[in-house]
């Protein structure tokens, strides 16, 4: 079975404009999840929690599209 992973993350904004994080430190890692729909469901739960605050935003990462695992590693991925 693929997994597709999927990271649900989000923090406050410097400008409503722009996607540049006011802390980086205060990011809410909300999950990692096992397909899109989860990751979805994840997403929009939290993002309905701050639709009053126009300078919070969350985000999907597609975090299967980093790694192809069939691609020969490089050598430092070798060294671990």
């Amino acid at each position: 079975m693929v997994q597709r992973l999927h990271l649900v993350f989000g923090g406050e904004l410097v400008t409503p404009e722009k996607n540049v994080f006011k802390n980086v430190d205060d990011l809410h890692i909300v999950g990692i999840f096992p397909d899109y729909a989860t990751a979805h469901d994840a997403w929009k739960a939290e993002a309905q929690k701050t639709v009053d605050n126009a300078h919070m935003r969350y985000f999907i990462a597609h975090l299967h599209r980093l790694r192809d695992e069939e691609a020969e590693v490089s050598p430092t991925e070798e060294l671990g």
